[in-house]
């Protein structure tokens, strides 16, 4: 996490200068940025289409030495099971006072991991220090696992729901007002995928299609990665949630995206919304579906009935969801509104972990941010295309410019992401020209 000093007029767009992409010269000094790079997928070789691992303690203390001697603060977590990458967040002592640091051990069987940060804006950042005005932050870093097969996606979208199941169980712990949050690192996903749906559902945004007026169509306007098939795609997010953001219930967007793979299977099978309802009746007579034959369903379907399906538990709170009048089956109204086109309105006013204003320090108002810029690096991939001669990562690095304004808490509401960063950190020798005045978040890991 960094601040900017930058002189000259303030810029809405994206500047080059020299071979860097970074963001246009801010005026504010009080703009902060984040930076996530997945910086360590260089460590390991490919012979015969074959991943090959190579651990090298030199290359990663040659950034921890770097980070720390421009004053950086360094929390690194390893992914379980003695994987030898993991992750690696960095903060400016200057400008960030960490609260506290939580670790997440998702004890799955991609051994992922996440990182939680709870920071606290300092000096130079006077304008906003008063009684009344919140300047915490959090930060979470993660790195999901990656699709090898159908059967990853929904333990990908249980990583994601465990990340924000442990961001509402802290501030809950902690009885926090909303602030505002960041989720940064490689998603290992595009805008095309269950996991940005999910995101998205929960009222983050992605800063950089934000702040480049992207939609969630444009899934092929930029990308961020070469994966090990040779694919190009987006998969490095910086997600925000302002304080005065709602949501829905967590568990709400959980049920509702293990729905949206259910529709999208059958969809692939070219089925309509009356083979869907079929499908699920299964041998049943009457016009609606059973709870046995929704779990067969969701057998074939090869979300359930394995180590790493839907649990029992889960696949209860499924139906819950979608059996509205309670009287044990699914009509096909309640199939239409719950699984096949679940409708936002229902949903309208639900919010997961609120507090009013007055229920926790009368805080009255907190930082937010807006985003002021965002950019990829190298520069070829903010048109979609990778670089054949870049050989610093298989992954672009992408900064975001934040600049914080005020908000009020007052209304129920999770609030949900904001990082800050400056400029960029100093990496390597490759990336020593981005200068050591800034303020950074960090990730840093290797792919699986």
């Amino acid at each position: 996490m960094g601040r900017k000093h930058r002189g000259g007029m303030t810029k809405a767009r994206v500047s080059r200068i020299g071979s860097y992409a970074i963001a246009s010269s801010i005026k504010d000094p009080t703009c902060i940025s984040c930076t996530t790079f997945n910086i360590l997928a260089p460590i390991y070789k490919r012979l015969n289409n074959k991943e090959f691992w190579v651990g090298n303690e030199e290359l990663v203390n040659i950034y921890k030495r770097r980070l720390s001697d421009a004053g950086y603060i360094n929390f690194k977590l390893a992914r379980t099971n003695n994987r030898g990458d993991g992750l690696l967040t960095s903060v400016h002592k200057d400008y960030f006072r960490v609260l506290n640091h939580r670790e997440l051990l998702f004890n799955d069987f991609g051994d992922r991991v996440a990182q939680l940060l709870h920071v606290e804006l300092v000096a130079p950042f006077t304008q906003y220090h008063s009684n009344n005005v919140q300047q915490e932050i959090l930060i979470v870093n993660t790195h999901l696992l990656f699709p090898h097969d159908s059967s990853c996606c929904l333990e990908r979208l249980r990583q994601a729901y465990k990340i924000l199941q442990h961001v509402e169980s802290y501030q809950k712990e902690n009885k926090l007002n909303p602030l505002p949050i960041i989720l940064c690192g490689d998603w290992n996903g595009s805008k095309q995928g269950h996991v940005y749906k999910f995101l998205r559902s929960q009222g983050f945004v992605s800063a950089y299609d934000t702040a480049h007026q992207y939609t969630d169509a444009d899934a092929h306007k930029w990308v961020s990665h070469r994966n090990h098939r040779g694919n190009i795609c987006g998969v490095d997010f910086i997600w925000l949630l302002n304080p005065d953001g709602y949501r829905k219930l967590l568990k709400t967007s959980w049920n509702e995206a293990v729905f949206g793979m259910f529709k999208h299977q059958l969809r692939q099978a070219s089925m309509t919304e009356n083979d869907a309802f079929a499908f699920l009746k299964a041998d049943n007579h009457g016009d609606y579906i059973t709870y046995s034959g929704f779990c067969e369903a969701l057998r074939q379907l090869n979300l359930l009935g394995h180590q790493y399906g839907l649990s029992v538990e889960e696949t209860k709170a499924l139906w819950v969801q979608a059996d509205i009048d309670g009287n044990g089956v699914i009509d096909y109204q309640e199939f239409q509104q719950r699984i096949w086109n679940p409708t936002r309105s229902e949903q309208r006013g639900e919010i997961s972990n609120g507090v009013w204003k007055d229920d926790v320090n009368g805080t009255e108002q907190t930082i937010g941010f807006s985003v002021k810029n965002a950019v990829l690096f190298p520069t070829q991939v903010e048109k979609g295309m990778w670089p054949e001669d870049y050989s610093l990562s298989d992954h672009a690095r992408l900064t975001v410019v934040f600049s914080p304004v005020r908000m009020p808490c007052s209304r129920i509401g999770m609030s949900n992401v904001t990082l800050t960063s400056e400029n960029d950190p100093p990496w390597a020798d490759e990336l020593s020209k981005m200068g050591a005045n800034t303020l950074l978040l960090r990730t840093t890991y290797v792919e699986a």
